[in-house]
């Protein structure tokens, strides 16, 4: 009886019915039974520890099932990786991002195909027959034009402008001399004519450029030269070049009436244009539109139709330009 009056007076039971030296029951928890007469502090403090440690026992178990059940869960999300092989190796594990490398590959094997054997190669594809090759396309070609007029001769002609692609001036410097455009086509040709070639320099209208060779500038030259009698004249020429063109030729008589022929190398229209003067001079720009096929020529022939004068009746030329 006393030993039992002294567990009594040490082992009180606490707020929750906890006794000294047991783990606290949380709230709501039954209370332990009472214990039993005979038992010891000793016998009370290991009966606690061993239900503490049933408890953690328990309480790990559930926490090892809510684990297994969440990595369940969530190996159960994922899809199955493509391209697995038999040996179970997963087909993306050790393969390169992007475009795959050719290093240490066997280039002989060829691709692997879905539905063949590894290292078996897919048919090989027949070969197309070959597509028949379409001849270029020819140029339509140039067909041959050709008009001429007349009209005044300004007071002054500026070579510079109206012969943007070439020109020529004769007489500056003498009967023989000849100044071209500096850097020009070269299309436009002095191929001589008939008689004796004479200068002179006081024509009614005059002449200027600022790009010419072997004189690079010149202000009002009223310089050419002319041919005396019937029958004498100039033949000048202009290369085509497949474009159409125009052409200015600026001449005169004197004291006759002058003939302008104008007709192509490769045959086609032609056209021809006259002036005349029986007792002074008289000058004409004439203009020539033509287009040929590339390399022919417009063929220019001037001449003295008929002279009203023994002394010199005669067709002059100052220049020509070409646009």
């Amino acid at each position: 009886m006393a030993e039992e009056d002294l567990t009594r007076q040490h082992v009180r039971p606490s707020r929750y019915g906890r006794r000294d030296g047991a783990p606290a029951a949380p709230p709501g928890a039954p209370h332990p039974p009472p214990p039993q007469a005979g038992h010891t502090r000793t016998d009370l403090r290991r009966l606690a520890r061993a239900r503490q440690r049933r408890r953690w026992a328990v309480e790990g178990i559930a926490v090892l099932a809510c684990l297994v059940a969440l990595v369940s869960y969530l190996t159960a999300g994922d899809p199955e990786p493509d391209g697995e092989d038999a040996g179970g190796v997963p087909a993306g594990a050790g393969r390169p991002s992007g475009f795959p490398a050719l290093e240490g590959r066997d280039l002989d094997a060829g691709l692997v195909s879905p539905g063949l054997r590894p290292r078996q190669r897919p048919p090989s594809p027949s070969p197309m027959p070959p597509t028949p090759s379409t001849p270029p396309t020819s140029a339509p070609p140039v067909r041959a034009v050709l008009a001429a007029s007349m009209a005044e001769v300004p007071g002054e002609v500026d070579l510079t402008t109206v012969g943007r692609r070439d020109w020529v001036h004769w007489g500056l410097r003498g009967a023989e001399s000849a100044v071209r455009k500096r850097g020009g086509s070269g299309e436009i040709r002095d191929e001589g004519g008939t008689g004796r070639r004479g200068g002179w320099d006081d024509n009614q209208e005059s002449f200027s450029w600022r790009d010419g060779s072997p004189v690079a500038s010149v202000s009002g030259s009223p310089h050419g030269i002319y041919r005396c009698g019937a029958g004498s004249g100039f033949t000048l020429a202009v290369v085509a070049d497949g474009r159409a063109r125009t052409v200015r030729l600026y001449g005169g008589v004197w004291m006759a009436r002058g003939r302008l022929d104008a007709r192509l190398s490769v045959g086609g229209p032609s056209r021809t244009l006259r002036i005349e003067d029986r007792h002074t001079s008289r000058s004409t720009e004439f203009t020539i539109r033509f287009q040929a096929p590339k390399g022919s020529r417009l063929v220019l022939t001037w001449t003295v139709e008929q002279a009203f004068s023994d002394d010199c009746g005669n067709v002059g030329v100052q220049a020509v330009a070409l646009r």
